[in-house]
């Protein structure tokens, strides 16, 4: 289950760079490559900070380049939406229909008495 909410999220990423007319392929591929190597060694531990250049078709270094975005509010975005799809898988639990109610008829229901 996290691997598949961990692919969900790469939709972000791909929509930004086929929007600007890149190959999100090869750009989606090198920025998770930079981030599992910013996390896995200590040397690379700068390459966090990569993001897409869509003006330039590349990767860059955001912090370098002056883009610093607030990640507070991007967490609570995420929070909130995360919950929000559970609650909504929830309810999808809750209002599943017994096998034997379906299928009848109002034809059915009106010789069971079930409808006046």
């Amino acid at each position: 289950a996290i691997a598949s909410f961990a692919q969900s999220l790469l939709v972000i990423p791909k929509t930004l760079a086929v929007n600007a007319a890149r190959d999100a392929t090869d750009l989606v591929a090198k920025l998770r490559a930079y981030h599992n190597s910013s996390q896995t060694k200590v040397e690379h531990a700068n390459l966090k900070y990569v993001g897409l250049d869509l003006t330039e078709g590349t990767l860059r270094d955001n912090l370098a380049a002056g883009v610093i975005e607030p990640a507070i509010s991007k967490i609570k975005s995420l929070k909130f939406a995360t919950e929000a799809a559970i609650t909504i898988l929830r309810i999808d639990d809750l209002i599943k229909l017994d096998p034997e109610q379906k299928g009848k008829s109002y034809e059915d229901a009106c010789n069971a008495g079930e409808l006046d």
